[in-house]
């Protein structure tokens, strides 16, 4: 069984723990960490997408975040952070290599193997700007069908059109702009005037 913090919309914890089912029946607040894997080819800002396991319960099979988790009770953002990357790409990262961009709050309301849930998430959102070889990267079976680079502007694309391949909202989208431009890694001719 896993165990989560229930947590105010702004992230802080209540002191209440309760089981992952419970919390998504119940529409309890609870965090997660968001790793995007940023790189640059031909001076164009890359990430890097996971394709979720075909036997994932939810979005199973499409493209999502580099690695991203729920956090377990106890955990802060950034040790959910290192562990994520650790277990589903096998990084083993310092928190010295975690740009933090901020906290995002969102709600899911969807129906997933039958049964309702109530997805209220505080997302810590973090950039990994390390060098990846792909082939370097351990993937975590049971999570990761495989990984791939892609331009951002063509995520966003996807993203903006409703692809259902695609189970990256615009929230996300929007998070990884402000972490561009807090990083300093903004478009030639998008930065912020």
């Amino acid at each position: 069984m896993e165990f989560f913090d229930v947590r105010t919309p702004d992230g802080e914890p209540t002191g209440q723990v309760k089981e992952r089912s419970a919390v998504h029946r119940d529409g309890d607040w609870h965090g997660t960490a968001h790793i995007w894997l940023v790189g640059r080819k031909n001076g164009r800002l890359q990430v890097l997408l996971q394709k979720r396991s075909r036997n994932k319960e939810t979005f199973p099979g499409c493209f999502d975040t580099s690695c991203a988790g729920h956090l377990s009770a106890g955990d802060s953002f950034e040790e959910g952070a290192l562990r994520e990357l650790s277990e589903e790409l096998g990084i083993r990262a310092q928190a010295s290599e975690l740009f933090y961009v901020g906290l995002y709050s969102y709600e899911v309301k969807e129906s997933f193997g039958g049964k309702n849930i109530i997805d209220r998430e505080i997302a810590a959102v973090y950039l990994y700007q390390k060098p990846v070889a792909l082939s370097e990267l351990r993937l975590q079976e049971e999570e990761v069908e495989a990984v791939r680079w892609m331009d951002f502007e063509e995520l966003k694309a996807h993203s903006e059109a409703g692809d259902p391949d695609f189970c990256i909202f615009a929230w996300e989208i929007g998070a990884l702009e402000d972490g561009f431009r807090m990083a300093g890694l903004a478009e030639a001719g998008k930065e912020e005037a």
